[in-house]
């Protein structure tokens, strides 16, 4: 990742330059190294927290359910708060399908 000498700004490259997106600044490419994009980021690695999303298949923990008492839920991990706030792990009873949250 290249940026912007003059401004900060973050550079892409455009034929055999680099383009800053925030000035328009631009100087030689050069041969430095492999750009990267994110046009073929895949979503294999997206966590599902929707009402309906499906858990079945992810980890499972000893968790109990606070509606039917079963001692077993699938779990999904992610970060709500800041940085510095501890994650949030998202249930589903593996008995029941009952949903809950905890703020570790």
């Amino acid at each position: 990742m290249q940026f912007c000498d003059e401004c900060g700004s973050m550079m892409h490259k455009q034929d055999d330059e680099l383009v800053c997106s925030g000035c328009g600044h631009t100087e030689p490419a050069g041969d430095d190294g492999e750009f990267v994009t994110t046009a073929s980021q895949d979503t294999s690695d997206v966590i599902e927290t929707s009402e309906d999303a499906n858990f079945e298949g992810k980890p499972t923990a000893e968790e109990t359910c606070p509606e039917c008492g079963h001692d077993e839920a699938w779990y999904t991990i992610k970060q709500t708060g800041s940085a510095d706030e501890p994650p949030t792990r998202f249930f589903k009873c593996k008995s029941c399908g009952h949903r809950w949250r905890d703020y570790s």
